[in-house]
């Protein structure tokens, strides 16, 4: 049997493989492709077609665009799950499914909501119920069961022109504005033409205006880096035979560069407990002071029985002098990771988990939590603030951990778990929101890519290639000042979010 047109249009299958496109096609909008254009386009495709649906309807319509936007947008997970997992392809694609469907019952919830809360004017409905909705729902996306931020609609501005605004409403309040981009579309569509050229208009005035007010100036100094990608494959990552190959590969590309102030490694570049390689470490802390430079190093340290994902800092903490530095193992200029990411460094219910699979008994997978807000790291007179690895996509807690006299943000990373996905490239654009929020140069260093360094405004100002060693050098320019993001946070959007949900209760409803 088969449907006409017409008739399949009427079909409720035919509305949900739109939505499921829609969702799909929003993967575009964020890296590698940033066609961001098509992530307002895309939500306001979704809510036509659910802009007189009844709730039941509209919830299933949001979560087969949810569906779509995380199966394809985040289909790197499966990567890991394969590769590195032991698991077979069909039941990590089975996982990454999962995950997706669980993921897409966040942007369902805003467009059940949105249905059962519309009001009898469209433009409310458009311009303020559904952004409101949107951001909380990402909101609580980033904080649930540990919290997954990952695809907000913000991100797709890493290189868009809305950029400018993260220093003033961070990236859920670029979220806020692509919502409403879209509900306008919709009123466009609906012959309410105004609202669309009106807030094109705003948004043109606050991104000429931002730079002016941001509150951020450079000093004119500046800080010499070296950043190393050592590109140590991930079956030898945590070989003890390859232990010594590996410290040796860091400390041979980082010697022609000691020059520099500072030297990164990145997240367990030193892949031992510091206590097991003091030697070494010594060595490296020596050369470090002789050479009046400081060595940044991801490396796993121990307190009695607890083992913390963390950066040292070899060579001296304050300022150059050649002595024996300030290291110390277990020393109090360190950082141990607080965020720590579910299965790949602690298990729940590991008991039960454990036993099932290679999945579940990764490397390193029994990490304990450093906490919440840990002082700056020190090198050679510099404050940096550090979030490693996933650490950097939870705005709220790398802002946290800065203050007036951070002068710079530091994120190292292993993504080599993710091989040529999508997935790297999507980490490294929401460091950059974080460079852009906080104000705040960046340095990301990777094993495999994307190393990176970041202005204060969120631009890569240079980078080394993927997949292969290699050293970035800079001169980074240093900044004062504090942005109102970092004053304000998340706070004001989602204070302003709550207020008109709270609006939409008092208003008169639409008839069912």
């Amino acid at each position: 049997m088969t449907l006409a047109p017409s008739r399949l249009r009427q079909h409720p299958w035919y509305n949900a493989v739109l939505a499921l496109i829609a969702g799909a096609a929003t993967s575009l909008s964020f890296a590698p492709y940033n066609i961001w254009p098509i992530l307002p386009l895309a939500l306001a495709l979704a809510l036509w077609l659910t802009h007189s649906a009844p709730t039941k309807q509209a919830f299933y319509l949001w979560l087969s665009f949810g569906f779509g936007s995380f199966a394809f947008g985040i289909s790197w997970v499966h990567v890991s799950i394969y590769r590195y997992g032991g698991l077979p392809l069909p039941v990590s694609m089975l996982l990454m499914g999962m995950l997706a469907l669980y993921l897409a019952l966040y942007p369902a919830l805003a467009g059940w909501l949105t249905a059962r809360l519309r009001s009898r004017w469209p433009v409310w409905n458009n311009l303020a119920l559904f952004p409101a909705l949107w951001v909380l729902t990402e909101w609580l996306r980033g904080w649930v069961l540990t919290g997954f931020p990952w695809l907000w609609a913000g991100y797709s501005q890493a290189m868009g022109p809305l950029k400018p605004l993260a220093a003033y409403i961070g990236t859920l309040g670029i979220s806020f504005l692509l919502a409403m981009l879209a509900g306008s579309l919709v009123l466009l569509v609906r012959k309410r033409w105004m609202s669309l050229p009106l807030l094109l208009a705003l948004l043109v005035v606050m991104v000429w205006q931002a730079p002016k007010h941001s509150g951020i100036e450079r000093t004119g100094k500046t800080v010499s880096v070296a950043l190393v990608q050592g590109n140590i494959p991930q079956s030898m990552k945590w070989d003890p035979n390859a232990l010594w190959p590996t410290l040796l590969k860091y400390m041979d590309l980082s010697r022609p560069h000691f020059d520099k102030q500072i030297i990164i490694w990145p997240e367990a570049a030193i892949p031992a407990p510091e206590a097991m390689v003091e030697p070494f470490l010594d060595n490296a802390n020596k050369v470090a002071n002789l050479n009046n430079t400081a060595i940044v190093a991801g490396i796993v340290s121990m307190a009695q029985t607890d083992f913390y994902n963390s950066l040292i800092v070899l060579g001296n903490a304050h300022q150059p002098q050649q002595s024996e530095g300030d290291y110390q193992v277990n020393g109090s200029n360190q950082y141990r990771k607080h965020h720590l990411l579910p299965i790949g460094e602690f298990v729940p219910l590991e008991s039960l988990l454990r036993p099932l699979a290679p999945l579940f008994n990764l490397p390193m997978s029994s990490f304990t939590r450093g906490a919440y807000v840990q002082p700056n790291l020190q090198a050679l007179g510099y404050r940096l603030a550090p979030a490693i690895c996933y650490e950097i996509a939870f705005p709220e807690q790398l802002r946290d951990n800065v203050n007036a006299e951070t002068q710079l943000l530091l994120t190292v990373s292993n993504d080599a778990w993710f091989g040529e996905s999508n997935g790297p490239l999507q980490h490294m654009e929401i460091a950059q929101m974080r460079a852009a929020e906080l104000g705040r140069p960046l340095l990301r260093d990777t094993n495999n890519g994307v190393t990176a360094v970041v202005d204060e405004h969120g631009a890569i100002t240079a980078r080394l290639p993927q997949f292969q060693e290699g050293v970035l050098t800079a001169d980074v320019p240093l900044v004062k000042g504090v942005t109102p993001f970092y004053k304000f946070g998340q706070w004001p959007v989602l204070i302003l979010s709550l207020l008109l949900l709270l609006l939409c209760t008092l208003l008169p409803k639409a008839k069912k």
